[in-house]
């Protein structure tokens, strides 16, 4: 087994990393100072943590001449979400929805104030369907990509992306994937892609048109992922993180909280490959260091970029009023 490189996606732009097939898995590193190998795509793959020790042992033996790891992690997922080594573990933050049926999540979870957004969507027209992945469904979707150069406040990576890049990478996985469309008036103003991992659907995105906030698009897909769920016998529904970093309540994690997530803690496995590897897990340099800022400072920041990046769209259509974004 010899190493070699992986194309993968990092703030947005494709990046080549050293990379290395281990027991039919591709463990990519990143970092600069600190070098950390994971598995590419973890979230996405069932059994990731199977053959842990099998996987480590491999990795020990490429690692200095081929990859130069300080530091493996991998999470062991949802399904696994008892600790199971004696590495050094982390939790991570889950949002997930326990599924037994649609009923239940509308009738005994659900609060009045959501139910009441959802029916609102169907009332203004909005209809939310499972829909095969063609090219109609990709040319909507870039039109949702193309609608605004900024969303939470930041850049949005996938602003101005051409049709076959769209399709390219909204084509993985497709064989466990579920796409659900929100339409109105046949315009797609919003989309859900699903993956089954194993008995778990995790949402690899959730986008809608912000001209169409008003029309509750987002509550809408939220129902009709949780219905189609259930009845395909899923046991739960993931939403990324219930948390982001050390950050406070986002609008984001109110939206998660009112259709239900709840935060389910998940480990994460670290192990060091290095001495340097040690000495840094040893003091926490491994961490993200906004993590070690307080969260009220957090909060403060997040605003002003928000602020700012709202600024910058208001800038740029009052420099070009004629460019519809």
């Amino acid at each position: 087994m010899t190493g070699h490189t992986a194309a993968i996606a990092t703030g947005g732009k494709s990046v080549t990393v050293p990379a290395l097939a281990i027991n039919g898995k591709t463990v990519v590193v990143t970092g600069r100072w600190i070098k950390t190998a994971a598995i590419y795509d973890e979230d996405w793959i069932e059994g990731v943590h199977d053959d842990l020790e099998s996987s480590l042992s491999t990795l020990k033996q490429h690692n200095a001449r081929s990859l130069r790891a300080d530091i493996f992690t991998v999470t062991q997922g949802l399904a696994g979400a008892t600790r199971r080594y004696s590495y050094h573990v982390e939790w991570d933050s889950v949002a997930a929805i326990r599924l037994t049926t649609f009923e239940d999540w509308w009738t005994n979870q659900l609060s009045g104030d959501a139910r009441k957004d959802i029916r609102k969507a169907a009332k203004l027209g909005v209809v939310v369907k499972v829909t095969d992945f063609t090219d109609e469904l990709v040319q909507g979707i870039v039109g949702i990509y193309n609608e605004s150069p900024v969303r939470q406040g930041k850049a949005f990576w996938h602003y101005q992306k051409d049709f076959d890049t769209v399709k390219r990478e909204n084509s993985t996985y497709l064989e466990r994937s579920t796409f659900i469309g929100a339409y109105y008036k046949d315009e797609l103003i919003g989309f859900i892609k699903i993956v089954s991992v194993g008995r778990v659907a995790a949402m690899m995105q959730i986008l809608t048109k912000i001209s169409h906030y008003d029309k509750r698009p987002s509550n809408a897909l939220i129902a009709k992922a949780v219905e189609h769920c259930a009845k395909t016998g899923m046991s739960c529904l993931t939403y990324g993180k219930y948390r982001e970093r050390n950050k406070g309540t986002s609008s984001l994690g109110r939206f998660k909280h009112r259709m239900r997530f709840e935060e389910v803690r998940i480990p994460k496995i670290y192990v060091p490959l290095t001495f340097k590897g040690r000495i840094c897990l040893a003091l926490g340099l491994h961490r993200d260091l906004v993590t070690l800022l307080p969260e009220s400072l957090i909060d403060r920041l997040y605003r002003m970029r928000t602020v700012w990046g709202r600024w910058r769209v208001r800038a740029r259509r009052n420099s070009d009023p004629g460019r519809d974004e």
